[in-house]
């Protein structure tokens, strides 16, 4: 409502953007109602896919974007101090609670023990606070119900197999006993099948898993029905060449912790985390929200 706000003062035009408060009936009737062109979404696969029924059946145009589960591959010739950097800005900063946050680290041979021993240490070593203060590297999750879910999903994971590493159910910040305080949390043993493995937490947990080889890292990925982002850490151009072409996920970060492209440029997902055709941002959000005309003239 703030940012609504901000817009009419700022002299947006009355009617063109709105704020409308609601549940499942106002969605219904922006999905069906004749006068609405189009619909963009954001939110988890599952209603992205309802969305995106719902409103192509009345015979909308529609971009849906859904759920997340980001990883990140790490080879034995990367670059382990700038890729630790990477990994914890990505999982940890702002708290996990965004969709290209990463979210399972993939360590392939031998990077397998170097980048856990950086990774919990540096996660250890993060302040908790208010996101604004100076020296805050950490924040509060957006509510109590949200921290009791992320919450779930840890003593999930404990209780199918996962081994428990670094814990950060219990964090507090001196002074704000009110906070919605949910620490760094860290993961290993996390095989594909586990719901810590396979679904998004959006919160500042880790999953580490080890591999032999690219091959079975590139499967990992595939294994997983999201395809919104994935990352891979390595001083050679061939295996960066290599899993670009092999991964199939439509956003890729190389030796870069969040793979989130600049406006000019399409933003959006595939398999579960995208149901549409023209995606955010970019070229394709100017013709998303376009009608495009041809006129045939003879005189």
């Amino acid at each position: 409502q703030h940012i609504v706000d901000l817009a009419a003062e700022a002299g947006l035009p009355p009617g063109v953007l709105n704020v409308v408060h609601g549940t499942r009936d106002a969605v219904t009737r922006i999905l069906e109602h004749p006068d609405v062109v189009g619909v963009s979404f954001v939110g988890s696969s599952a209603t992205a896919r309802h969305v995106y029924g719902a409103a192509a059946t009345h015979g909308k145009r529609v971009q849906a974007l859904g759920g997340a589960k980001n990883h990140m591959i790490v080879l034995p010739d990367a670059d382990y101090e700038l890729t630790t950097q990477a990994l914890m800005g990505s999982i940890f900063g702002s708290a996990g609670q965004r969709c290209l946050a990463g979210s399972v680290v993939v360590g392939v041979g031998e990077a397998y023990d170097a980048i856990r021993e950086r990774l919990i240490d540096g996660a250890r070593e993060l302040v908790l606070g208010r996101g604004l203060d100076e020296g805050v590297d950490v924040g509060p999750v957006i509510s109590a119900p949200h921290r009791n879910r992320v919450r779930g999903f840890v003593e999930e994971g404990v209780g199918s197999g996962a081994t428990l590493v670094l814990d950060g159910r219990e964090a507090t910040v001196d002074g704000l006993p009110d906070g919605h305080w949910f620490g760094p949390t860290v993961f290993e043993n996390v095989s594909p099948d586990m719901r810590i493995g396979r679904e998004e937490i959006f919160g500042p947990v880790a999953g580490l898993t080890r591999v032999s080889s690219l091959d079975q890292a590139v499967e990992r990925v595939h294994e997983n029905h999201y395809g919104n982002a994935v990352s891979i850490f390595t001083t050679s151009g061939k295996a960066a060449r290599e899993f670009r072409y092999r991964a199939g996920i439509s956003m890729m970060g190389v030796n870069i912790g969040v793979a989130a492209p600049m406006a000019f440029f399409p933003f959006g997902g595939s398999r579960a985390s995208f149901y549409g055709d023209l995606k955010a941002q970019g070229a394709d959000a100017i013709q998303f929200y376009t009608d495009r005309r041809v006129v045939i003239s003879r005189w």
